[in-house]
C-alpha cells in the first residue's frame, strides 16, 4: 500500500499545474476515493486537497521569484482564473503577496513533497472484530463542532454538558443493540479532516426504535464494521486508537474505510484519568 501511495505522490508531482483527478489517484492506489482521502489525511496529517494546494503554491513561488513570467501567467498555469485569486491564495500560504515576494525577495513557506516509509512497530497488538450489521437508527442530540486531534474538545464538552439528565435517560432507554449504551458519533466530517475542520457530532444511541419527539435521528443502512477496543489514559488512548486504525491496521488488513458514521463508546473511570473504549469504523473488503 505504501508503494502505491508513493506512486500517487509521484503522479501528483508531475501534474501540479493540472486539475487533480482523484478518481485517477484512487485507481493508482488501488482503492476507493473515500478511503484514499481518509488514509492520506491520517498518514500525512493534512488533507489531500490542502496538500496539493500548498505544493502548487510552493512550486509557483519559485516561478514568482524567478521573474521570468508575469504574475498572471503564473496564476493561470497553476489553475487560478485571475491574478487577484492567485494573490489571495499565495498570501494565505506565504504571508506576503506575489508582487511583494518578487520585489523584496521575502522569506516564503514551502510545503515539502511527502513520501511514505514503513516503520516497523509491532510491539503492541490491536484487538478487533468484524461485524456485519443490519440497518439501524442513530437517535440522540446532534451538533456541528470543530475537529480537535489531541486533548479535550471544548465544543464537544460544552455540548454534552448542555444535555440534561432526563434526556440522557430517555436516550439510554432506547438502546437495544450493539454498541450498547450512550455512544459518541462523528459524521459529515470536513474533507481532509484538518484540525479546526467541522463535523457533525452525535451524543445518542444505536437503536431499532423510532425517535421520540425532541430527539434527532439518522437512518444508517446495513453494512460491515471493524470494531476495535482499547483502554488507558483518557482522552489520549481514545484519540490514538483512531490514528492507529488508519496508520497501522488498514495498511496490514484487506479492508478499506467506506462512508458512514464512526461510532465510539467510551467508559471513563470515576477519577477521569483512564477509560475503556470501543470504536466502530464502517469498512468494506479492499
Amino acid at each position: 500500500m505504501l508503494k502505491r501511495l508513493n506512486d500517487v505522490m509521484a503522479h501528483l508531482e508531475q501534474r501540479l499545474d493540472q486539475p487533480v483527478d482523484v478518481a485517477e489517484l484512487a485507481r493508482i492506489a488501488a482503492t476507493s476515493e473515500y478511503h484514499l482521502r481518509r488514509l492520506f489525511s491520517a498518514l500525512a496529517g493534512i488533507g489531500l486537497s490542502e496538500y496539493v494546494r500548498r505544493r502548487r503554491l510552493t512550486v509557483a513561488a519559485a516561478e514568482v521569484l524567478s521573474g521570468e513570467q508575469s504574475l498572471l501567467d503564473v496564476a493561470v498555469r497553476y489553475g487560478y482564473g485571475s491574478a487577484e485569486a492567485f494573490g489571495r491564495a499565495f498570501q494565505a500560504v506565504h504571508g506576503v503577496s506575489p508582487g511583494e515576494a518578487r520585489r523584496t525577495g521575502a522569506t516564503l513557506r514551502a510545503q515539502p513533497r511527502i513520501s511514505f516509509r514503513l516503520t516497523i512497530d509491532g510491539s503492541s497488538s490491536m484487538e478487533y472484530r468484524i461485524v456485519d450489521k443490519d440497518g439501524f437508527r442513530l437517535v440522540g442530540r446532534r451538533a456541528r463542532v470543530p475537529l480537535v486531534h489531541e486533548g479535550m474538545n471544548p465544543a464537544i464538552v460544552e455540548f454534552v454538558r448542555s444535555i440534561d439528565q432526563e434526556t440522557v435517560n430517555r436516550m439510554a432507554a432506547l438502546s437495544d443493540q450493539e454498541p450498547k449504551g450512550i455512544v459518541n458519533v462523528s459524521t459529515k466530517i470536513a474533507d481532509g479532516r484538518a484540525e479546526g475542520g467541522e463535523l457533525d457530532y452525535w451524543h445518542g444511541v444505536v437503536t431499532g426504535a423510532s425517535a421520540p419527539e425532541g430527539l434527532d435521528a439518522m437512518a444508517v443502512p446495513a453494512g460491515r464494521w471493524a470494531v476495535f477496543t482499547t483502554s488507558g489514559p483518557f482522552p489520549q488512548t481514545v484519540q490514538y486508537l483512531w490514528r492507529d486504525v488508519f496508520t497501522l491496521w488498514f495498511p496490514a488488513n484487506p479492508y478499506r474505510s467506506r462512508p458512514g458514521p464512526e461510532i465510539s463508546r467510551t467508559s471513563v473511570a470515576a477519577d477521569g484519568a483512564t477509560a475503556e473504549s470501543e470504536l466502530w469504523i464502517p469498512v468494506e473488503r479492499a
